[in-house]
C-alpha cells in the first residue's frame, strides 16, 4: 500500500510539474536560447560594421597621407620657386645698383675732368700772363681756352 500511495503521489507530482512547472521552464531556457542567438548575431554584425569601419578609416589615413604628400610636395615647389624669386631679384637688384654706381662715377669723373680742365686753363692763363706781363681777356680767347682743354 505504501508503495502504492508514494506511486501515485510521484506520478501526481510528475503530472503537476509537466503540467505547470515544465513548461514555464522550458519556454524560459527558450527564450534564452533565442537571446544568446540574437547576441551572437548582433556581436557578428558588430564585428563585421568593426571591420569596415577599421577599412573605410585605413582608407581615409590613406588619402590624407597622399593629400599630405601632396601638400608637402606643393610647399616645397612653392619654396623653391619663392628661393629662385628671390635670387633673381637679388640679381637684378644688384645689376641695377651696379649700374647706378657706375653712372655716378662716370658723372664724377666727367666733373672731376670739367674741373680738372678749368683749372689747367686757369693755369694757362695765369702762365701766359706772367709770360706775357699782361692780362689776356679770357671771353675773348675762351675758344682757344676750349680747344686747349679738348686736348687735354
Amino acid at each position: 500500500m505504501t508503495l502504492l500511495g508514494q506511486t501515485i503521489a510521484m506520478i501526481v507530482f510528475v503530472f503537476t510539474c509537466m503540467k505547470w512547472i515544465w513548461p514555464p521552464i522550458l519556454q524560459a531556457i527558450e527564450e534564452r536560447q533565442e537571446q544568446i542567438a540574437d547576441g551572437l548575431a548582433a556581436a557578428e554584425r558588430g564585428q563585421q560594421s568593426l571591420d569596415k569601419a577599421q577599412a573605410e578609416a585605413e582608407d581615409i589615413v590613406g588619402e590624407a597621407r597622399k593629400q599630405a604628400t601632396t601638400i608637402l610636395d606643393q610647399a616645397h615647389a612653392r619654396a623653391n620657386e619663392i628661393v629662385a624669386e628671390g635670387k633673381s631679384d637679388g640679381t637684378k637688384e644688384r645689376e641695377r645698383q651696379v649700374a647706378a654706381a657706375r653712372a655716378e662715377i662716370e658723372q664724377e669723373t666727367n666733373r672731376a675732368r670739367e674741373e680738372l680742365r678749368g683749372q689747367v686753363s686757369a693755369i694757362a692763363v695765369s702762365s701766359a700772363e706772367k709770360i706775357l706781363m699782361r692780362e689776356i681777356d679770357s671771353k675773348a680767347h675762351e675758344d682757344i681756352l676750349s680747344k686747349l682743354a679738348a686736348e687735354l
